[in-house]
């Protein structure tokens, strides 16, 4: 993609984006040489413009899914709250809303399935067909119509939908039990089967769409839940029929996994997953060293007090970050992990230096 060098008169601010909770600062547009759709689809075909933080894209988990619903995390035109609900899922799952802790899950205890064997005639396939598409389709119209990348959630993946049936104690053992484990392939395969569907249906009514972001947590605050090799055999290639497929339509695939998960990146990237931002117990900076070239890393900023912390201070902390990881052969995106040093300084400074050093061959 051809984009001009860095004129000083992008810094124009043409509009202010509240921040979402209440808290922070608000996000300047600014004049864009290019869309944030096309900075966005620019980064992921390894010709990065600026550093991605996030304000590109447009978050779409339509109403439309049970899925969404049932875990209380809807953002879509149809005028449902974020964190109303909970109920059944795609599966009639019950999830319950834990107002807490801000999210639901499925009350443990009473597991759908005590053996992964019962699925075959336990579990009854969702009818995607039957839900409403054409509401759905009008209800976003509006919504999908902003110069974003569009990136559309599909939330509970293989691990997941198996604690979902099983309690999370049965799900790690069913994992690794020999007895279990061609059941649960032969689950994992059939899920993929759905998610491939569900994602050509979401592009058949929603094509303004440009990536999924799929949720499949692999690990706690301290270990992934399973080894790499437990991983690569019970669900790399599972998943990768669905990222081949989406690579197919020439839509990108991000991985959201929460947990430790340093040592699964490999298999992050053997999945065919084009992208992964890690919480704030990962190295992020080490990952990017070493994983960097091959998987798009958001990388957590080094973190500061901004009211201690001069706006001299907070642009240097910038350029630091983007001389390290804003360069062209190994692109990055900014982690939203850590938004609390996004003032305006350092956005600004942040945007800046990082189109400088995109710019350079």
């Amino acid at each position: 993609m051809a984009v001009p060098a860095f004129d000083p008169k992008e810094l124009e601010v043409t509009a202010e984006i509240p921040s979402r909770f209440g808290a922070g600062y608000p996000t300047p547009v600014y004049s864009f040489p290019i869309t944030p759709r096309d900075a966005f689809i620019a980064l992921y075909n390894k010709e990065p413009v600026w550093q991605i933080t996030g304000m590109e894209q447009t978050l779409f988990v339509p109403k439309v899914n049970p899925d969404n619903v049932a875990r209380a995390f809807v953002v879509d035109g149809s005028g449902m709250a974020f964190g109303e609900d909970g109920g059944k899922d795609m599966f009639g799952i019950e999830w319950e809303y834990i107002a807490q802790v801000g999210g639901s899950m499925v009350r443990p205890g009473k597991p759908f399935l005590s053996d992964a064997n019962e699925w075959h005639s336990k579990v009854i396939w969702p009818d995607i067909d039957a839900w409403d598409w054409d509401l759905a389709e009008k209800d976003n119209v509006e919504f999908l119509s902003k110069e974003n990348f569009v990136s559309c959630w599909l939330m509970n993946g293989w691990y997941e939908r198996l604690i979902s049936f099983m309690d999370f104690e049965g799900a790690i053992m069913a994992m690794v039990d020999e007895d279990q484990k061609d059941a649960v392939k032969d689950l994992f395969a059939q899920l993929s089967q759905l998610y491939i569907r569900l994602i050509d249906k979401h592009l058949l009514h929603f094509p303004q769409i440009n990536g999924f972001s799929i949720h499949d947590d692999w690990g706690s605050q301290k270990e992934t839940f399973f080894s790499p090799a437990v991983a690569e055999e019970m669900i790399v290639p599972y998943m990768k029929m669905v990222t081949d497929h989406l690579h197919s339509k020439g839509i990108f695939c991000d991985f959201h996994s929460c947990g430790q998960l340093q040592k699964q990146v490999p298999n992050m990237i053997a999945a065919g997953w084009d992208s992964w931002g890690g919480q704030m117990m990962n190295d992020t900076h080490k990952i990017y060293e070493l994983y960097g070239d091959k998987i798009t890393i958001g990388v957590i900023p080094d973190l500061f007090d901004p009211d201690t912390t001069s706006e001299d201070e907070q642009r240097a902390h910038a350029r630091a970050y983007a001389d390290k990881f804003c360069r062209r052969d190994k692109p990055s995106f900014f982690n939203m992990n850590g938004a609390g040093v996004l003032t305006p300084a350092y956005r600004e400074e942040l945007y800046m230096r990082s189109r400088e050093n995109y710019g350079k061959i």
